[in-house]
């Protein structure tokens, strides 16, 4: 039992972490579907650009992400359409499989019970080399919800969230692991993505890094920037929206001027 309120964080943040075998569900599908991709979209590279992979995942909770990296002639120039192309190669597949869909910018494969046994795949195709802050980085187009594509580069926003995490001597990715287990135990619908680098931002001008007040200093900052999109800090992305819908923006605004009661 904590006998501190940083003790308390620290149990917290260990029973946060996701298990091996949740994990493993998941990743014992990657040659398949990497097989599968390949025979039917000529998939070039499948590989995890997840929570998982850079320390923030919830236990239970975080799915596992995968860009599926495809020939541009091969993907359709309208990204639903993309997507939905992608989605039945994966169904045809994967006929077993119940429940296979599109949820933009991803096709969602559940492989378990919980949705950290959920795949989830982008299908993408590589756009170069996008000069940031912090060097040059591998691109890629991903769908963007509206028909379009947009530039990701996780690669870029990686480097940018560890940077600051090494600051604050591994600090900063629990303290996002935090904040990401307050949006899924509270049904929040506000992008990791958007947290992610949102936290990031607000962090770069503090000195110290304290869970119990930057929570709720980092929720404040929040509502007081009304979950307006923000502007990608390494310049690949352009503006990041929090939510996809304004219903989504003003239940998790809602939810933020209440965020630890």
């Amino acid at each position: 039992m904590a006998k501190t309120v940083e003790e308390g964080f620290e149990l917290f943040l260990k029973r946060l972490i996701p298990t091996t075998t949740e994990h493993k569900k998941v990743t014992k599908h990657k040659k398949t579907v990497h097989r599968c991709l390949k025979n039917k979209l000529q998939c070039k590279k499948f590989f995890d650009i997840g929570s998982y992979g850079n320390g923030t995942g919830i236990r239970h909770h975080s799915d596992t992400d995968y860009f599926a990296v495809l020939p541009s002639q091969m993907l359709h120039s309208n990204s639903a359409l993309a997507l939905r192309e992608t989605k039945e190669a994966l169904q045809n597949t994967f006929s077993n499989t119940n429940k296979i869909e599109v949820k933009t910018p991803v096709i969602k494969v559940p492989f378990g019970q919980y949705a950290s046994e959920t795949m989830e795949i982008i299908p993408c195709y590589f756009y170069g080399l996008s000069k940031t802050p912090l060097g040059q980085f591998e691109s890629f187009r991903i769908p963007d919800g509206n028909g379009n594509w947009y530039t990701s580069s996780p690669k870029a926003h990686n480097v940018y969230v560890e940077t600051q995490n090494k600051k604050f001597g591994g600090e900063l990715k629990s303290l996002i692991r935090l904040i990401k287990a307050w949006k899924y135990y509270n049904n929040v619908s506000i992008q990791s993505f958007y947290l992610e680098l949102s936290a990031t931002k607000y962090i770069e001008k503090e000195k110290n890094l304290f869970y119990d007040i930057d929570l709720r200093l980092f929720f404040e900052y929040l509502y007081d920037l009304e979950l307006e999109d923000i502007l990608d800090p390494m310049g690949v992305s352009g503006y990041i929206n929090a939510t996809n819908t304004p219903a989504k923006k003003q239940d998790s605004l809602s939810k933020l001027n209440r965020p630890l009661s």
